[in-house]
């Protein structure tokens, strides 16, 4: 079964889909490793692995070729942030024909006007217009040749400080265009705003969940009905507050033995290169 099969099979089942977020190869069989059912290649991660902001800096063609990495390395599919789709029409059309030619099992398009800016960023965060957001997908529909691929519609509204009445009429207007599934974002500290958009029984699911600043439980995951969650850029979180610990210390003391007890062997890194099947 192909990776398109494979998340496209996983979305009918009742489980939860659980996704994670990387940016490169050796973020992917991290995850991999960690028994998820997906990778994220995250907007975020991507840019800052770059050294620049998430803020529609990096072109389509550097993130397709880290998504494109990702997807060599390893044996899960990926879902692939495209922030905006890069543009207007004509760039989303571009983006599946790409994406889709690559290999990755989905895309994930969100509401806001281009350039956007991370949903944390201060300052603005404006929306697309609906039927604008709705044309974007109705071509991005149009342009996948694979019925397996995904079309993931991300509404931002909440982030723009709608409530959840606009949240529902946004998605299902989104549904209604074609989405294989609505990404319902919110940056709160708590999972309020989420909890009263399922409570008001939406008509559209699949739904996913990116909980970056708000906790869930498998159990309340259950209880809204969500079937996919989103940890989109803990993974990058960890290294660097790690690496700069590490950094910090060597550049104090000079002792690597200060550090070791904290690292991986070698043996690790080996197994995640995968020596086994080079000959060298």
């Amino acid at each position: 079964m192909n990776k398109r099969c494979q998340l496209r099979q996983k979305l009918a089942e009742a489980a939860l889909i659980r996704v994670a977020g990387a940016h490169d190869a050796l973020g992917a069989r991290l995850v991999e490793e960690a028994g998820f059912d997906a990778v994220w290649a995250s907007g975020l991660e991507i840019s800052a692995s770059h050294g620049v902001p998430d803020a529609s800096i990096l072109s389509m063609t550097e993130c397709l070729h880290a998504a494109d990495i990702m997807n060599r390395a390893s044996a899960l599919p990926i879902i692939a942030d495209c922030d905006s789709g890069y543009g207007g029409i004509n760039n989303v059309l571009h983006v599946v024909r790409e994406y889709e030619r690559r290999g990755i099992a989905a895309v994930c398009i969100e509401d806001k006007l281009f350039p956007k800016r991370n949903s944390f960023y201060a300052g603005n965060q404006d929306l697309l217009p609906t039927d604008e957001f709705v044309a974007k997908l109705k071509a991005a529909k149009a342009a996948q040749a694979d019925p397996d691929f995904i079309v993931i519609a991300r509404t931002e509204a909440m982030v723009s400080g709608f409530g959840p009445d606009e949240v529902i009429r946004r998605a299902e207007a989104y549904a209604q265009a074609g989405a294989d599934m609505i990404l319902v974002h919110s940056k709160a500290k708590v999972l309020d705003e989420v909890r009263a958009v399922m409570a008001l029984g939406c008509k559209f699911k699949p739904v996913a969940i990116i909980p970056t600043t708000y906790d869930v439980s498998a159990t309340e995951l259950a209880q809204l009905e969500v079937s996919m969650v989103i940890f989109a850029n803990q993974g990058l979180r960890s290294a660097v507050r790690s690496m700069r610990e590490t950094f910090r210390t060597l550049a104090r003391t000079n002792q690597p033995s200060c550090v070791e007890e904290n690292l991986a062997t070698l043996k690790e890194i080996f197994a995640l290169q995968r020596m086994e099947n080079w000959e060298l």
